[in-house]
């Protein structure tokens, strides 16, 4: 139990016994300091950063193997509370693994789910009940009768009794060894909404609409997503003897410092976690992007100043008391926390000039480097004059969505310039447009008085088919050939648009992606060899790769993955040219690079930021209503303008030049890419 942990649970105990306490004048003193160190604390419950999801999910499976044999090991049962999350889905992957290659055995196993949608059949494959059976259950020796699912078709006036029989089996298992939880968006654990009391115990809830929002991405179209749940309470989950809270990726940021650091309030149920003495929080490093010691670690210990550490500070303090970062005094240093890296830099006139510089430098209207500009410091090197650049985009529209601002600068600057789509992207195309377009092609070929019995024939059954479509059944195969020509076409009329030529176009359709469904193949050779033929016949000065590594199901991080895997075994041929290579990664759809980590900013004006939304705007397909939107509401054009915008005014606010919009780029360290990639 952490100190801040024990001392939260002391104050929670007693805060209502005031009148006991009122007597003895000394224990209220030591109560109020007490209250007062625990406000003051940075970190109220135990945080355990991770390199990435993977390293997370392998600690976590190790600590529940080990409390499973430990009490095997005395003849006792080990009680685990699971959730249904697809974050957990890896941590079972990994206890199977387990079970079958190291003789862990679940025999002595009794499990509880944490919540399940309500109205929900058991046999739905996206309920809880059946996400738990088909990714672990049935894949363990766990006797079935130990297994206690709260269940989602029951008659609402059965479900009190119901949930009242399901506690008493907890508490005559002699209560939950360690329950596995995820952090919602605003803060809910389980199904646990804001509001939700402290003493509270499994029953219905209905779900918030943020909830309810995040739930469409997975079950579909918004109005087939449940709106109620029967859950786990948190004076259930508090009576648990561990506590595991996973959240990944930058979306969990905000809600998990709101636990880790944040007061205990109703209106964040996760924050109410602290109360619990054993708790532990594991994050990866978007997820903890929005902590303090993250955000800026010099306000919780020692700092090592690395030039990266350095800007970060510099740029808050800056954007912190809204003065440029020329104006800073070592007054400012000093009140904020910043007297260690005033002493290391020598006063803050030396520093600040130093910063100022660095951000400065990172922007040019070359991405492709300006010929024989003898300025040193420049982010891209001014030879060769004309560059072979190879453009990587996951998806058909990450490309425009993204850099669409810097690809037509770099047309326009005579550039080799080559667009390659890894994936046909054709999955985030509607039924419905593919009826419409496969429509077009028969009304085409009865104009021109073509035969086209065979493409009827193909119509006709993909209209059936869509008819009586399960969701996420894979498409039939001309389903998919018509959404992947829709996308082709739409990423070709944008690459027209932006001055790309025809034969510079590149359709990879890696086979990872090509599975009809959500659920993406494995990384195989084919992968990596289709990316590895195309950069080794091209030999390219330039790569630009998407780094927003945040989309919903992964694709993102799965292509850049497969980029560097062919990128490494090129290397090791010996190859020269990837010498005399720079690798650009680029963000937009998803999320923007932080100040100090920005190595290139591309000035956009008013009329390249137009010119870029109407490129974005050739895939119609994506427009208005995404198949995938992720939890942004806003359309990719907006999201996209907004974090370009944003960008320049914090280069404005730090007291550099006024832009429109900038579009800003992290260079792939080879020399040290394995730190990279933690």
């Amino acid at each position: 139990m952490s100190a801040h942990t024990y001392v939260i649970k002391i104050v929670f105990i007693y805060k209502n016994k005031y009148s006991v306490l009122k007597k003895n004048r000394l224990k209220l003193k030591i109560m109020a300091a007490i209250l007062d160190y625990v406000e003051k604390s940075v970190e109220k419950v135990l945080l355990h950063p991770v390199e990435n999801q993977q390293v997370g999910t392998r600690l976590i499976a190790e600590k529940i193997a080990r409390l499973i044999k430990g009490k095997e090991t005395k003849g006792k049962m080990t009680v685990l509370g699971l959730s249904g999350e697809s974050s957990f889905i890896p941590v079972y992957d990994e206890l199977v693994r387990m079970h079958q290659e190291e003789d862990l055995s679940f025999k002595k196993v009794v499990a509880f789910d944490v919540n399940e949608y309500y109205p929900m059949d058991s046999s739905n494959i996206k309920s809880v009940a059946y996400v738990l059976h088909k990714c672990f259950f049935d894949r363990i020796d766990i006797d079935p009768k130990n297994i206690h699912l709260l269940d989602g078709n029951k008659k609402i006036n059965k479900i009190p009794s119901f949930c009242a029989s399901f506690e008493d089996q907890i508490r005559e298992n002699g209560g939950m060894d360690l329950i596995l939880l995820n952090i919602g968006r605003d803060g809910e654990i389980g199904c646990n909404e804001p509001g939700s009391m402290v003493n509270s115990r499994t029953r219905v809830v209905s779900m918030n609409a943020l909830t309810i929002a995040d739930n469409a991405v997975f079950f579909g179209k918004g109005n087939v997503a449940p709106t109620m749940a029967v859950t786990m309470g948190i004076g259930t989950i508090l009576n648990a003897k561990n506590i595991i809270l996973t959240g990944w990726g930058e979306e969990k940021s905000s809600a998990l410092k709101s636990i880790v650091e944040g007061q205990v309030t109703i209106t964040v149920p996760g924050s109410l976690m602290q109360l619990h003495g054993n708790i532990t929080v594991y994050a990866d490093p978007m997820a903890a992007s929005k902590f303090t010691r993250t955000q800026s670690p010099w306000l919780v210990g020692k700092c090592n100043w690395t030039p990266r550490m350095t800007e970060r500070a510099v740029t808050w303090l800056s954007e912190k008391i809204e003065k440029p970062i020329l104006k800073l005094t070592d007054e400012d240093y000093c009140t904020y926390g910043l007297s260690d890296l005033l002493k290391e830099q020598n006063g803050s006139y030396k520093l600040n000039i130093k910063v100022f510089g660095a951000i400065r430098d990172t922007i040019t209207g070359w991405p492709g480097g300006k010929s024989g500009d003898t300025t040193k410091n420049r982010p891209e090197r001014s030879e060769p004059a004309q560059k072979r650049v190879v453009i990587f985009s996951p998806h058909p529209d990450d490309d425009v969505i993204s850099m669409g601002g810097t690809i037509q600068r770099l047309a326009e600057q005579g550039h080799d310039v080559h667009l390659a789509y890894e994936t046909s992207g054709n999955i985030a195309v509607f039924d419905d447009d593919a009826i419409r377009f496969s429509q077009f092609a028969l009304d085409l070929t009865d104009s021109l008085g073509m035969k086209n019995d065979s493409v009827r024939k193909d119509n006709e059954e993909m209209v059936e088919f869509f008819k009586n479509k399960k969701y996420g059944e894979a498409d039939s195969p001309y389903a998919r050939l018509i959404k992947t020509l829709i996308r082709v076409g739409e990423a070709s009329a944008a690459c027209r648009f932006c001055g790309i030529k025809k034969d510079r176009v590149h359709f990879l359709n890696l086979p990872f992606y090509e599975t009809g469904h959500e659920k993406k193949g494995p990384i195989t050779e084919k992968d990596i060899n289709i990316v590895k033929e195309l950069l080794q016949k091209v030999k390219p000065h330039q790569i630009f790769a998407a780094g927003d590594l945040q989309d919903p199901h992964g694709t993102h991080a799965v292509c850049f993955h497969i980029i560097v895997k062919a990128l490494k075994e090129i290397r090791a041929t010996g190859a020269e040219w990837l010498n005399n290579c720079n690798m650009w990664l680029y963000r937009g759809a998803w999320q923007e690079w932080n100040i100090e980590d920005i190595e290139m900013a591309i000035p956009i004006s008013p009329e390249e930021l137009l010119n870029k939304r109407k490129a974005i705007f050739k895939h119609q397909s994506q427009k208005d209503f995404p198949a995938f939107p992720g939890n942004d509401k806003r359309e990719f054009w907006q999201r996209s303008e907004d974090r370009n915008k944003a960008t320049a005014r914090i280069y404005d606010r730090l007291g550099l030049a006024e832009y429109e919009a900038i579009e800003a780029f992290v260079k792939y360290p080879f020399d040290h890419e394995e730190d990279f990639l933690k």
